[in-house]
């Protein structure tokens, strides 16, 4: 049995597996293209599941297959292969009588971790696993280096990081979230594409940042002689398309801010966002909650999922409260009316532990206490409502309160899921708040955001009563896959340089 290689030095391994690539080439072609697989793993474990072994026999079914060795099982003049492919595994049943004494000899030096093609027969062992009666083996790609250890598989974190394409070779679970991922995003696109929504791109890099409160990646276009931005969010381009006329528009794609990294945060991140004309922020909570309820059924098949041991519903209606009753909600000791006064809330918010910039006025001292004290204490769907107008520059004022805007966020299980609002499109008011998010910027705040001239022409030409979103693709897959950090979700994370 030789399920496993000898326990010796890896780099000797690989003087082992280069000297067999070497005999290869001497023998002629070491990476041949020819070979045509007509069958997946997963397929003919599913059509073959109910089938006994005698009734295969019958069928005398032919197949070829192709995939990566897994497993191998070297007993005299019977053995076995297990090979992976994309969709799954089988396993290869190997025979002298069938392949003759030099190409048996042949497969006896295959390694764990080469890519082999066969052709033969589907079977059933006598314990009734689904295997194939080789015909023809053949050696794809020679693996130089060998895979980890069976039993211990990848479980360094890092490594799994910056060598995802390991960790998804001998990782199910790595697998299964980036393929859930996939059908995640499938959902996405089905679900507006099916009300009529049309989906387009927009810049990546844009001569104003904007759409965002954040701090911008800075490089340079050669072409132009000009620095441009790494886009921190498409908003505003998409809405550029709304004046013009797409009234219903949604992209996904990546957004960059420049800002630290943490098991919610990456510097490079997936976002939807979508726009729609004649809709307000209510008409957005209903229609993301159907939504999720669409992607939760497709792809979980169930509206009830578990999330790190919680478990989390997506079928009850998702709850909504204002910031400042979530404040209270969460933090009975702080009383509405503590909220109103500047100095009382600066105070409450010291003794909390957050330092209060001279510059903050109540609205950013809401939002403070409100990341310090409340989000991580949210578990099921909530939606956060009216944020204060200091910290919304592009959203609709409140029609009863104008301190406050028609915006939520969206929050579950401590994570912020979504941002939506009714739109701004009085130029005159966005122009005023472009010109308050300069005067932060030039007071020190990197993340204030830059005037934009030409997107208040845009607003100046008419923009119809609007509601966008953005939700955030990664944090909506660590959801739907119980991941508990974002790089677990995102296939080729960013990581500090070994170097450093």
């Amino acid at each position: 049995m030789e399920a496993d290689e000898p326990i010796i030095d890896e780099s000797e391994l690989r003087l082992v597996r280069k000297a067999k690539l070497d005999a290869l080439r001497a023998d002629g072609n070491a990476f041949p293209n020819d070979f045509r697989r007509s069958d997946k793993a997963e397929a003919l474990q599913s059509l073959y599941a109910g089938v006994s072994k005698e009734m295969l026999a019958d069928k005398a079914q032919v197949a070829s297959v192709a995939g990566r060795v897994l497993l191998k099982r070297v007993m005299g003049k019977a053995s076995f292969l297990t090979i992976q492919d994309g969709s799954g595994r089988i396993q290869l049943y190997v025979t002298l009588k069938a392949l003759g004494e030099q190409a048996y000899e042949a497969f006896k030096s295959f390694d764990i971790g080469d890519i082999v093609g066969a052709h033969g027969t589907v079977m059933k062992t006598n314990k009734g696993e689904l295997s194939i009666a080789v015909e023809q083996l053949r050696l794809l790609t020679k693996s130089l280096r060998p895979l980890p250890e069976k039993h211990k598989g990848l479980t360094d974190t890092e490594i799994r990081y910056r060598q995802r394409y390991l960790d998804l070779m001998v990782n199910e679970q790595s697998r299964s979230v980036f393929l859930r991922r996939s059908k995640i995003v499938d959902q996405i696109r089905r679900f507006f594409t099916d009300r009529d929504f049309i989906e387009v791109e927009t810049p990546m890099m844009q001569t104003t940042p904007g759409g965002a409160t954040a701090q911008p990646f800075v490089t340079h276009y050669n072409a132009l002689a000009t620095d441009m931005y790494l886009r921190v969010a498409p908003e505003l381009n998409l809405k550029r398309l709304v004046v013009g006329g797409f009234e219903q528009v949604f992209e996904i794609n990546r957004n960059f801010r420049n800002e630290g990294v943490s098991t919610k945060h990456s510097p490079e991140f997936t976002m939807l966002e979508f726009y729609w004309a004649y809709a307000d922020y209510h008409d957005l909570m209903d229609l993301t909650e159907a939504l999720f309820r669409q992607i939760a059924e497709q792809v979980l098949g169930s509206l009830s999922f578990e999330y790190q041991g919680r478990r989390i519903d997506f079928e009850a209606p998702f709850a909504r409260m204002t910031m400042a009753e979530a404040i209270a909600h969460y933090v009975p000791e702080i009383k509405p009316q503590d909220l109103d006064e500047l100095q009382v809330a600066t105070q409450i918010a010291q003794q909390h532990g957050i330092e209060v910039a001279g510059s903050w006025g109540l609205g950013k001292i809401h939002l403070a206490l409100f990341e310090a004290l409340v989000e991580d204490r949210i578990e099921q769907p909530v939606y956060i409502t009216q944020h204060p107008i200091e910290v919304s520059p592009l959203a609709r004022r409140n029609d009863h309160n104008p301190e406050l805007t028609d915006r939520f966020e969206l929050f579950i299980m401590g994570k912020e899921i979504a941002n939506g609002f009714s739109e701004l499109n009085d130029a005159e008011d966005q122009a005023a708040r472009f010109r308050a998010q300069v005067a932060a910027r030039e007071s020190g705040d990197d993340e204030a955001m830059h005037y934009d001239d030409d997107y208040i022409t845009a607003l100046e030409y008419g923009l119809p009563p609007t509601a966008g979103e953005g939700i955030g693709i990664d944090r909506l897959v660590m959801l739907l896959t119980d991941s508990a950090s974002i790089r677990d979700v995102i296939l080729f994370p960013h990581m500090r340089s070994k170097s450093s």
